[in-house]
């Protein structure tokens, strides 16, 4: 990373670049979770954990259903009704080969 870069300043870019991942994600609801587990290894309920990891790493008081609200832009419940479809035959067989070659 350039010298020329504070701490203060990685940590802005970064969150910034954080955000703009999230207004990504909400601007592509019709991408599936198992789409992007299968493509690359993490989905939105990861960043909800990583999230929530950070939290605590930090002593930041944010439970689960928080930092997944946080990542979902509303609660997760509310998400799987409105946005998330039954994964399909291809998709699933899709995961399980993806699973099993990081076995392997």
């Amino acid at each position: 990373m350039s010298e020329k870069l504070t701490s203060q300043q990685q940590d802005q870019l970064d969150a910034a670049a954080f955000r703009r991942l999230l207004q990504h994600l909400d601007e592509h609801k019709e991408v599936q979770n198992i789409d992007l587990m299968i493509l690359a290894d993490f989905c939105r309920n990861c960043l909800g954990k990583w999230y929530k990891a950070e939290a605590d790493k930090l002593g930041i008081d944010v439970s689960d259903d928080e930092a997944r609200t946080r990542v979902y832009g509303m609660p997760y419940s509310e998400w799987k009704e409105k946005h998330q479809q039954p994964a399909t035959p291809e998709q699933m067989a899709a995961f399980e080969a993806r699973q099993a070659a990081k076995k392997s």
